[in-house]
């Protein structure tokens, strides 16, 4: 019987995020190509968290394997709460800690090179060839489904990708049951949904530095296979999903994908897509989104508003349709082929919070806006940050709504329009790039958090992931949950109601409710006394 070990080093790409509490697709569908290849097969999950902790652990039981899988990469850097991804020391540091097993390093890193951090190049693949036996720049579940039933590395073709989901498909349902050995499993786990492969827009070539359309052609899974792995899922435990892995969720089985570099949404397919989730988990604490192409809804304005009440049907409160803006200067969008307008923009996320702004029943807007910042693209001047603060302007002046703002530095990668460029343009525009974030940080996003989530807020169901001195820190499920500062007694693994008492640039000071007045601070009790003279509870925007 073979023993597997794979080692979970997280993941972070346009469409896909696996650093917890998301697990990601890469661990889950490795695991079913192992089961597929070997149904007897042994199979042991670690997180790269996991191997910090108990190395000896990891060690012990990697070197008994059969054969050890490594995967990870970041393409989009950010900050996380609930891991940390796996450095490039320690991508070389494991295979050198155990004997025995074949190799085998896969994932993002593998194909695109890793990222460490924004307006750095990455690091190219071949800097990890002489740790591991097989570098995997193709779908790593597909070498490791070769390997295993061929049991030579010679035999495996390391490029090779799916040209349609049919083994894909297997590999998603039979390796759903790892997700029982995931740290966060039984809690606040949130498991990533494939539904399609690529970026519509790779018909006239994507964005400078996106990955996403050097996957070449759209290929798109049938909502019945979707919801076989949720069913899989949800029976082990998994109660929050995020359709997030794909470029634009409104072009799911879209009219002219593949065609046309922005195809009409079909609302018929989207209602299929969720329909057949809902059935399969009835009872999910969460199902929401993640990214959309705001000129889906600005050239295709009355399918998209229908497709986004269709989604208002099945998801949970809070979602987030997250738009690639990248740039508000038309001489950059221009030379970084954005396909993108800022008043395009402006007017999808009007009609966003036309439809989204209601709040639910945890609290929040039903669905809101992200805007992404890119900088350090060609075409860029100084006057290009001046314009990127007069857009998040208008969002003020025009009382608009957005969950978020992501800025982050350009990452070069291999393959990429802009890995010729490189970080030069970052590095020139250090200074600018760090007044857009200060501005945004300290002006922008406390102004906003102050109308997404007013004082008096009630957010229900807040899972509690670290105890403080004084506080605990705790976030709901679903896409970009606001991080809670929370006043009053909690405990690790406790789910909460909190009520909003005052705002930072990214986070909220919240106290337990119902709230025990002698464990607030008291600066913060005439806020309080406020609130219980009359403001407690949710506004209705």
């Amino acid at each position: 019987m073979t023993l597997a070990v794979i080692v979970d080093g997280y993941t972070d790409e346009p469409a896909g995020l696996g650093v917890p509490p998301y697990v990601d697709v890469y661990p889950r569908y490795i695991a079913g190509a192992i089961w597929a290849a070997e149904k007897s097969a042994s199979v042991v999950y670690f997180t790269i968290d996991n191997v910090r902790a108990n190395p000896q652990l990891f060690q012990k039981t990697a070197s008994k394997a059969d054969l050890l899988v490594v995967s990870g990469g970041v393409v989009v850097p950010g900050r996380y709460i609930g891991g940390t991804p796996i450095t490039p020391r320690e991508v070389t540091a494991l295979p050198r800690m155990v004997e025995g097993p074949k190799k085998i390093l896969t994932g993002p890193l593998a194909r695109f090179g890793m990222g460490v951090r924004g307006g750095r190049r990455a690091i190219p693949r071949f800097e990890f060839e002489a740790y591991y036996d097989l570098v995997v720049p193709g779908e790593g579940w597909l070498a490791v489904y070769e390997y295993l039933k061929s049991r030579s590395l010679e035999s495996v073709n390391p490029y090779a990708v799916s040209k349609d989901y049919s083994l894909v498909d297997l590999f998603a349902v039979r390796g759903a049951r790892i997700v029982a050995q995931h740290p966060n499993a039984g809690y606040n786990l949130t498991a990533e949904i494939e539904t399609y492969r690529g970026c519509p827009r790779w018909v006239v070539g994507g964005c400078s530095f996106c990955i996403e359309p050097r996957l070449g052609r759209v290929i798109t899974r049938d909502p019945e296979s979707i919801a076989k792995e949720v069913e899989q899922l949800f029976a082990h435990g998994v109660k929050a999903l995020r359709l997030g892995r794909q470029a634009d969720f409104l072009t799911y089985m879209a009219r002219g994908v593949n065609e046309e570099e922005f195809p009409e949404p079909s609302p018929e397919n989207i209602e299929r897509l969720l329909r057949s989730v809902r059935f399969a988990a009835p009872s999910l604490e969460a199902l929401h989104i993640d990214n959309v192409n705001p000129m889906t809804i600005a050239l295709h304005k009355e399918k998209s508003l229908k497709a986004l009440k269709v989604l208002l049907k099945y998801h949970t409160p809070g979602d987030v349709a997250a738009f690639g803006l990248e740039s508000a200067d038309p001489v950059v969008s221009k030379v970084n082929n954005l396909g993108n307008t800022a008043e395009d923009v402006l007017e999808a996320i009007r009609l966003v919070n036309e439809v989204g702004r209601r709040r639910g029943w945890n609290g929040l807007p039903e669905i809101l806006p992200g805007v992404n910042f890119v900088l350090g693209l060609p075409g860029e001047t100084r006057s290009t940050f001046e314009r990127n603060k007069e857009f998040l302007a208008r969002l003020l002046e025009e009382g608009l709504l957005v969950r978020r703002v992501n800025v982050r530095e350009v990452l070069p990668l291999p393959g990429t329009p802009m890995w010729s460029t490189g970080d030069e343009i970052a590095r020139k525009h250090r200074r600018s790039i760090l007044g857009f974030k200060k501005w945004v940080r300290e002006f922008f996003d406390k102004k906003m958090m102050q109308k997404v989530f007013p004082a008096g807020t009630i957010l229900r169901r807040c899972y509690v992931e670290k105890i403080g001195r004084r506080v605990a820190l705790a976030r709901q499920l679903g896409s970009y949950p606001v991080l809670n500062y929370v006043y009053g007694r909690s405990r690790p693994g406790e789910v909460v109601d909190v009520v909003v008492l005052s705002h930072k640039a990214r986070s909220l000071v919240t106290a337990r409710y119902p709230v025990e007045g002698r464990e607030v601070p008291r600066k913060y009790a005439g806020k309080l006394a406020q609130l219980r003279g009359g403001l407690y509870g949710n506004k209705v925007l």
